[in-house]
């Protein structure tokens, strides 16, 4: 099974920019999808970002639109998450999910389907 690895997460004041990583290992599918979601204390957890692998193609929660970006390396193998101008309602436990070999980006919608997923990393903005 493919494991995912997050690394970046950390405490930042309102304003700064951290990165987040997902390492996805060695693996040879081509197109899939990418995406990274949060889960504050007392709340949801709501997608924040996700990439079909495919197309580049994005989508972004309104809340983060225009500050976070994500983005893959040219292997495909690690996703990223640039977050600037953080506020303290970004503050959550972010976790990375993949859903392999899909026809197209419409299958990223499904959150539900996403398997596997990251350990989490915390991030703070206060």
């Amino acid at each position: 099974h493919v494991q995912l690895v997050e690394s970046g997460g950390g405490s930042v004041q309102a304003g700064g920019s951290l990165t987040l990583s997902c390492a996805a290992g060695r693996y040879t599918y081509k197109r899939n999808c990418m995406a990274w979601f949060r889960q504050a204390p007392g709340k949801e957890r709501e997608v924040v970002a996700r990439i079909f692998t495919g197309d580049d193609s994005t989508y972004y929660v309104d809340s983060v639109r225009g500050r976070f970006t994500i983005s893959q390396d040219n292997n495909g193998n690690t996703v990223y998450l640039q977050m600037n101008s953080l506020r303290p309602e970004d503050t959550a436990t972010y976790y990375c999910a993949a859903r392999w070999k899909v026809a197209g980006s419409w299958y990223c919608q499904a959150s539900a389907a996403y398997t596997p997923w990251g350990q989490g990393t915390q991030v703070t903005v206060s």
